[in-house]
């Protein structure tokens, strides 16, 4: 395989760093000394920064987004998971119906779904105080739903790599389907599994359409609260908070590369 070209290089430097530079731009105007979103002066602050620290409503969305994300992406990825497996090991004719209103959610209108699971919640509330309209379990449901779709996308890619021959081989020695699927279909898609639930975890973390349908003052994602930052006050805040994320994203891509190469197997 031949080497890029010098040329080849530069561009795709040149295209990285145009994309990133909305990125970029956010990092100065964290420091900014003023209350409102400009860039430094010549005067660089951190008591933005100081407010996340300070402001107990930052951390305690934080938390409550890492709540709801580890909780939706558990209910989305044991969902599709059965959803995958079901459709894989018995193939109904209507496989393909049955995949179509699956994946609806990520064709439909996101105003469409957030009315919808908006007035779901409403009823649930009726007759319960912990899965409802604003409460972290709710819109945990509510965000699990939108993001079943993208689960069953990843856990079908990873279910038709595998040989359906080995399937077949542990049914005709007696396996019976719950053998078949814990020591045999599982364990070759573990990596798609987990793939699908980080992913599911990152979309409800920044889902925001959602949210600010089926939540109003008690489940304040940190979403909401930059989307609410915005619209009130513009609170600098926003821009330290991004550049924090910006920094464990960073971190997580980083640590993932330094795992990936140290297990992989040497040449």
């Amino acid at each position: 395989m031949s080497k890029p070209t010098p040329v080849a290089l530069l561009l795709a430097a040149l295209v990285s760093l145009f994309l990133l530079m909305p990125l970029i731009a956010v990092v100065p105007v964290s420091f900014t000394p003023t209350r409102f979103l400009s860039m430094p002066n010549g005067n660089w602050s951190l008591r933005h920064y100081q407010t996340l620290l300070e402001n107990p409503a930052w951390l305690n969305s934080a938390l409550l987004s890492v709540r709801i994300g580890l909780l939706s992406s558990a209910l989305a990825t044991v969902m599709a998971l059965m959803f995958s497996l079901g459709i894989w090991m018995f193939r109904p004719w209507f496989a393909n119906i049955l995949l179509g209103f699956v994946l609806l959610p990520m064709v439909a209108p996101p105003v469409v779904s957030a009315i919808t699971l908006y007035f779901f919640l409403i009823g649930l509330s009726k007759v319960n105080d912990i899965v409802g309209y604003d409460t972290w379990i709710g819109v945990a449901v509510a965000h699990a739903v939108m993001i079943a779709p993208f689960a069953v996308v990843m856990i079908t890619v990873a279910l038709s790599q595998v040989d359906r021959r080995i399937d077949l081989a542990a049914r005709g020695f007696g396996a019976t389907v719950s053998q078949r699927i814990f020591k045999i279909i599982l364990p070759n898609i573990r990596f798609g599994i987990l793939t699908a639930a980080f992913l599911s975890f990152v979309l409800s973390w920044e889902e925001i359409g959602v949210t600010l349908f089926v939540t109003s003052v008690n489940a304040l994602t940190l979403p909401r609260m930059m989307w609410m930052g915005l619209r009130d006050n513009i609170d600098p805040a926003i821009a330290a908070v991004s550049v924090v994320l910006i920094a464990v994203v960073i971190t997580v891509i980083l640590a993932k590369t330094v795992v990936s190469a140290w297990f992989s197997p040497k040449a």
